[in-house]
């Protein structure tokens, strides 16, 4: 969902936007990187190697968590959601990120609203939290307060812009619901653990919990990287959705 406030070319969303610009990652990629350590150079011939050949071996590379073996590959995204769930990706130090920086460019008015079915209700205790609907009154609340606040927050930034302040200093005022966009390049085996904690998915043998938002996200990636690496991607849902 997006709308647009024409009063003030205030832009609300929903959704989020998950690009694969870059990549080399494939099921051969894991192949040779493991066959050295039983064919030393010779493993340079499998470079080429017809991974179908080889499921076995990727199979059991993740069942046992030998894992370097999915390090040697790379994805880089482009990334645009908001600030809040930026803050939770760099929990992950097993990324590189660039995202752009509001010191230096003035940020779009473009802010996340709830979409009618985000779960509202937080019931239980720390590490134990559940999250149910909200009544149709409570996400009424939720999106006219949000919008009423980014709208101010809005408008406060670009008057103070207009009066010649800093993007630096203007840019405190902005809340964490504002998007911003990012790369973010990881390897195979850093994008397993990275799914592992920020999807919900049963069958897994760790549950975990994760912001929603985060999960969109996290969802986009993993459905471009699945595409990449078939045969990685079926063993790591065989074997618990587990990092090797």
């Amino acid at each position: 969902m997006s709308t647009t406030n024409d009063a003030g070319g205030v832009e609300f969303r929903s959704d989020m936007t998950v690009e694969l610009v870059k990549s080399s990652a494939s099921d051969s990629d894991v192949i040779w990187a493991a066959r050295v350590s039983t064919k030393g150079e010779s493993s340079l011939a499998d470079i080429d190697a017809d991974p179908e050949r080889a499921r076995g071996l990727i199979n059991y590379l993740m069942r046992d968590r030998h894992g370097t073996p999915f390090e040697h590959t790379s994805l880089t995204y482009f990334v645009s959601a908001p600030i809040f769930v930026f803050r939770e990706f760099m929990r992950h130090r097993i990324a590189s990120y660039n995202e752009e920086s509001a010191r230096y460019r003035e940020l779009r008015p473009v802010f996340y609203l709830p979409a009618v079915d985000r779960n509202l209700i937080q019931q239980g205790k720390p590490g134990a939290y559940e999250f149910v609907p909200g009544t149709q009154a409570q996400h009424e609340t939720a999106v006219a307060d949000i919008t009423r606040a980014c709208e101010v927050a809005a408008q406060a930034y670009q008057h103070m812009l207009d009066e010649g302040i800093a993007r630096e200093v203007a840019r405190t005022v902005l809340p964490v619901g504002t998007y911003s966009s990012m790369y973010v390049t990881m390897n195979a085996r850093a994008l397993m653990n990275f799914l592992s904690l920020r999807t919900t998915r049963p069958g897994t043998h760790f549950p975990s919990y994760p912001q929603r938002e985060i999960e969109m996200v996290a969802e986009l990636m993993e459905e471009l990287w699945a595409d990449l690496m078939p045969i990685t991607y079926a063993a790591f849902n065989e074997h618990g959705r587990v990092s090797p």
